[in-house]
């Protein structure tokens, strides 16, 4: 039933490559899934969170901003069918470097509205449990 699901709105947005490219990697669309978790950890979706999660997009993921309010539809459908758990375990296998990407990411998002939740440090840290990261990884810069 689920991967009917998903053949649905993969076909709806078929023609988008945003959304192609996020439809087409399961682990894309877990970090996309966790990080929308994160904006609404705190309860409230501020514009800055939303500006951070924009520009990881473009940047970190090459997805066009034009094709962005897209993939946030085609990930409030596909959200319904996964939960956290099943989206970090995408991650369990991939290299420490990724994962730690995945936990900076969910980082940048949590202090964008300059108001750290408590609900967004409960998220982070056991993001960074499950994914066996250190908390000092996510603040030590990129190499």
């Amino acid at each position: 039933m689920a991967f009917a699901l998903l053949d649905q709105i993969r076909s709806i947005f078929d023609g988008d490559p945003g959304v192609r490219k996020v439809a087409d990697d399961p682990v894309l669309s877990a970090e996309l899934l966790m990080l929308f978790r994160m904006i609404l950890a705190d309860g409230s979706v501020s514009e800055s969170e939303m500006v951070a999660f924009r520009r990881i997009c473009r940047e970190a993921f090459g997805i066009p901003e034009s094709s962005i309010d897209r993939v946030i539809e085609y990930l409030n459908e596909f959200g319904y069918e996964t939960n956290g758990s099943q989206a970090i375990a995408q991650f369990r296998d991939l290299d420490i470097e990724r994962r730690r990407l995945l936990a900076r990411h969910m980082a940048e998002i949590a202090k964008a509205d300059l108001q750290l939740a408590e609900t967004e440090v409960r998220l982070l840290r056991r993001t960074l449990d499950l994914l066996d990261i250190s908390p000092v990884d996510v603040v030590k810069p990129e190499k």
